[in-house]
């Protein structure tokens, strides 16, 4: 079985878990962004959008360059691979549980509908 990263996926989701960091992670997808523009295009004030940059950074999701007096974010080199073969991984499980239920529930139904002519 393929070993994840316990660390890294726990920081990955929690950083995913929030709307406008998600939100962040496709505005940076098409450009790259200071953090004044992001927390204007997220009705934010600056500090609230450092604190959202600050926890995608340390997820490694976004990396950000200060140049003068602006800070300037793009999307973080890293992928989401392991976050994704993760989640393929539980996916596979439960279609998997669910190919079995549906093999009871036909087995179920095929007795039930044999039972049901045998009283008739």
């Amino acid at each position: 079985m393929v070993q994840f990263s316990t660390a890294r996926l726990d920081t990955s989701f929690a950083a995913l878990s929030d709307a406008t960091r998600r939100g962040v992670l496709e505005q940076l997808g098409s450009a790259d962004a200071s953090i004044t523009e992001l927390a204007e295009t997220f009705h934010m004030t600056l500090t609230g959008m450092k604190k959202h940059i600050g926890v995608l950074e340390q997820a490694g999701l976004v990396t950000t360059e200060k140049v003068g007096r602006v800070r300037t974010c793009r999307l973080g080199s890293r992928g989401l691979e392991e976050e994704a073969a993760w989640i393929e991984a539980r996916r596979q499980i439960w279609n998997a549980r669910f190919d079995a239920l549906d093999q009871v529930i036909g087995a179920l139904k095929r007795k039930e509908k044999i039972d049901g002519g045998k009283s008739e």
